[in-house]
């Protein structure tokens, strides 16, 4: 459930009304002892942050899906298990499909005299399993179709020095094998796995109207269902909104990634809360919102009391945060008494 910033600054708003009954209107005026507030609170310097608290769920992220080319399925990656660069995803007919890093596709067999960028993510990534002879640059050539069929025939396929399709699968990085798609004995032609990244993060749905709320690289805070912490930080905002659930209002997608798995325990999915940083102020002069005053001439002012005689200054707002507020104006300083209603 959001809990929305305004819903404070309303209720600061109401109780400074309440409180300016007490106190009359002006700045720099005096009140006798019997106009002296019932309880006192002291100015401070300090950072107020705003945080607001969202739902999330905690997990490995939306599933992207692996497709095969043909063939059928004769092995599969169990679900939850990690692969990694080299190692087989699945197998179509006995032949493997082999998970490199890059983000492109596999979109055209890779043989002497073809070159591009793709020729060169698949080098770095022939360069990065250990083999040689070759120049990792944009061209294939023959140098490199001989390192492919060594790499082939230490996979047990045919060495034909080519790179197609049905050899080879990209991913951003090591996958978590999150379904199978396909059973074993099935035709490996649609979706035969879907996988998502291995690192455990929150995804929330954002209300558009509070998209606000999360700004990438600002810290966020994951409650977990055993009520335990862990500090992470706000990784992608969506900028495409989709219905939202049970008719409510549009939601773009938010991602909190958290640095110390550790911290996360061994909970790999369920539901968690997020507070999400809204605004933060440093080293301001803040009072517990009670202390505001409603002044007559209008605008906010608190009532500082200096032993037996008060007097109302009037004061400029700004963050809301925790109970407190920022405030400045001409004579205010750290350290000052105002007071509290009772």
């Amino acid at each position: 459930m959001l809990v929305a910033g305004v819903a404070v600054v309303a209720a600061g708003a109401a109780v400074a009304a309440a409180v300016g009954l007490f106190g009359g209107g002006g700045d720099g005026g005096t009140a006798h002892a019997a106009d002296l507030p019932p309880k006192t609170a002291t100015v401070t310097r300090e950072t107020l942050v705003d945080t607001s608290e969202v739902e999330g769920r905690l997990g490995y992220g939306e599933p992207v899906a692996l497709r095969g080319t043909g063939g059928m399925v004769t092995w599969l990656a169990a679900e939850g298990s990690t692969v990694t660069r080299g190692k087989p995803v699945f197998r179509s007919s006995g032949e493997p499909v082999v998970l490199l890093y890059g983000p492109l596709p596999v979109y055209r067999p890779l043989s002497p005299g073809v070159d591009g960028p793709d020729v060169r993510q698949f080098e770095q990534n022939l360069a990065a399993l250990g083999y040689d002879g070759f120049t990792v640059d944009d061209d294939y050539t023959g140098a490199t179709a001989g390192a492919v069929r060594q790499w082939q025939d230490d996979l047990g396929v045919s060495s034909t020095g080519v790179v197609t399709a049905g050899l080879v699968a990209y991913a951003p990085g090591p996958i978590r094998i999150a379904a199978h798609g396909s059973p074993v004995g099935a035709p490996a032609g649609g979706t035969v796995v879907s996988y998502t990244g291995t690192t455990r993060l929150v995804t929330i749905d954002l209300p558009v109207g509070d998209r606000d709320l999360a700004v990438p690289g600002a810290a966020a805070t994951v409650e977990l269902p055993s009520g335990e912490t862990a500090q992470g930080t706000v990784a992608t905002v969506g900028a495409v909104a989709t219905a939202g659930p049970d008719g409510g209002p549009p939601t773009v997608e938010v991602t909190v990634s958290v640095a110390d798995q550790r911290a996360l325990g061994d909970l790999r999915e369920g539901p968690v809360d997020v507070a999400l940083t809204a605004g933060s102020r440093a080293d301001v002069l803040t009072v517990p919102v009670a202390a505001l005053v409603a002044l007559a001439e209008g605008g906010y002012g608190v009532q500082v009391v200096d032993g037996g005689t008060s007097r109302f200054l009037a004061v400029e707002t700004g963050l809301f945060a925790g109970g407190r507020v920022e405030i400045s104006g001409a004579g205010l300083v750290e350290g000052l008494t105002v007071g509290m209603p009772s």
